[in-house]
């Protein structure tokens, strides 16, 4: 046992369950990610938000196949299938959970190249992977903020294990300990904004995220990029825009949240604001959810978005 009380020596698989969450999932896809995955972890719950297809009957039509599918009534959002996963994880008596997004491939050692990282570091939050998009020419740096900077964190090494401030849920490798302790995600931020939350949230705890260099995942972020002066602007669709510029201002008022972060992050907040009401078609909807998201988010409104967003 090493110094954070993790069992070393091992199969890196046991006591890890992953959490897949799905929401209209292209089946292909799933297919593949379930196939990368199952090898790897010691179950995987499925945890569906309402989807119009049946994956409890495709899932036991697999050779190999989830060990649980949890089908919620309606589109709960992903804080909310995320603790439903981490809750049949804690009843099964997991050691860590890993959260994965529908459309995302681990590699075939992502794993235990997380469960190694996670045992070394000085009290973990969460470790996570290096992703790749395709879409890219680079896979995205970790991200952490010193002073009024924004740093982007290369990988020096294959080996390196870089501090950030939050990670992507996506391949985010958690110890049940720390949920324990810090919480789970919040279910009324819906979706945007999850993961960062609940890793500064973790921060204040007294615990660190660590990204993991020799961990790969492919990820697509959003939806097809913007090309802008020969780079690729994730893009999402306006209902997303509202979700994060109402999430990041209901972030900044959270009193524990450090002052330098929100400074830095309203920086970018507003420059998304602008590229995206200038850039983003049709602009006028973007324009519309993100101000209403703004607004939503000053006026403390939380949950499922409810209304139009033409």
């Amino acid at each position: 046992m090493n110094r954070n009380g993790f069992e070393i020596g091992i199969d890196p698989s046991h006591s890890v369950v992953a959490v897949v969450v799905t929401y209209q999932p292209v089946l292909d896809v799933l297919e593949h990610l379930l196939d990368a995955l199952i090898p790897q972890v010691d179950s995987v719950v499925v945890v569906d938000n309402g989807s119009h297809a049946d994956l409890k009957a495709w899932n036991n039509e697999r050779h190999t196949h989830a060990a649980e599918v949890l089908l919620l009534s309606e589109n709960r959002g992903i804080a909310a299938a995320h603790n439903a996963g981490i809750q049949w994880a804690r009843n099964r008596e997991a050691r860590f959970v890993l959260l994965m997004d529908q459309d995302s491939i681990p590699a075939p050692d992502m794993v235990e190249k997380l469960v190694s990282a996670i045992s070394e570091q000085p009290s973990p939050a969460a470790v996570g992977p290096r992703y790749l998009d395709e879409r890219q020419d680079n896979p995205p740096p970790f991200i952490r903020i010193r002073g009024v900077a924004l740093k982007r964190c290369a990988c020096d090494t294959e080996d390196s294990v870089v501090s950030v401030d939050y990670l992507i849920s996506s391949g985010c490798l958690i110890p049940m300990s720390v949920l324990d302790k810090v919480g789970g995600m919040r279910n009324d931020l819906f979706i945007d904004y999850v993961d960062i939350e609940w890793g500064l949230r973790a921060r204040h705890h007294g615990f660190q995220s660590y990204g993991v260099c020799a961990a790969h995942m492919q990820h697509s972020l959003g939806d097809h990029p913007i090309q802008f002066f020969g780079k690729n602007i994730p893009l999402h669709s306006p209902l997303r825009h509202y979700y994060h510029f109402r999430n990041a201002v209901l972030l900044y008022s959270e009193p524990w949240v450090p002052l330098n972060w929100k400074l830095v992050d309203g920086w970018r907040l507003c420059l998304k604001y602008g590229f995206y009401s200038l850039f983003a078609k049709p602009r006028i909807a973007h324009w519309r959810m993100m101000t209403l998201g703004v607004w939503h988010g000053l006026t403390g409104k939380t949950g499922k978005f409810e209304g139009s967003t033409s």
